[in-house]
């Protein structure tokens, strides 16, 4: 039994937050609120930042006067399946594998994913970075992460989207594919190579 370890963001989902953040502008927006908003996600997502105190904050930035549900509603429906890997993904659960989604992700929208898309149900267990209390590219993502979940990295294949993620994994030693939705194959022979 192989281990893959999956990324959710460009992944298995797409995603896009300009138009979500931009249909909660109010006429009085700080002109780099979506700015601000996409550079403070990292801390909402390694936990460091409350649900309740990160949608005040965006929602002073954005001048939006709506409700907190509202807010969710608008911050969640951003995202996009990716069938490919939706397909792969189901296929590697059926031949005996374990599958882990490893993500940097916040309190909002992991619950979200694991909800409304139904490709979660064939994931074991799930690496979320707010949870860990880390984000990838730190050690203590991947250190918090092998211990917990009993994660070899010789026998553990890791999907990203992003270099310096990648980077991390081959430095924990974990076979990597950096993936791009455009060269899908490419994943398909790195895992019929392994």
């Amino acid at each position: 039994m192989k281990t893959y370890l999956f990324d959710i963001g460009n992944v298995l989902l797409a995603f896009d937050f300009t138009p979500a953040l931009n249909s909660l502008l109010g006429s009085k927006a700080d002109p780099t609120a979506l700015q601000q908003i996409i550079t403070r996600k990292d801390q909402f997502e390694a936990g460091k930042v409350e649900i309740t105190d990160y949608i005040q904050w965006a929602s002073e930035l954005l001048d939006f006067h709506g409700s907190e549900e509202d807010f969710k509603h608008a911050w969640c429906h951003i995202f996009t399946p990716i069938d490919a890997t939706w397909a792969l993904a189901k296929e590697l659960k059926a031949q005996g594998n374990r599958l882990i989604l490893y993500s940097n992700t916040n309190a909002i929208h992991a619950p979200f994913c694991l909800e409304s898309y139904a490709i979660f149900e064939h994931f074991e267990h799930a690496v979320f970075s707010y949870e860990i209390g880390a984000i990838k590219p730190e050690d203590d993502f991947f250190l918090k992460s092998f211990e917990q979940f009993n994660i070899v990295p010789t026998d553990t294949f890791y999907i990203d989207d992003l270099p310096a993620n990648i980077a991390a994994g081959k430095k924990h030693g974990l076979h990597t594919h950096l993936y791009s939705a455009d060269k899908h194959q490419d994943l398909l022979d790195w895992i019929a190579q392994h």
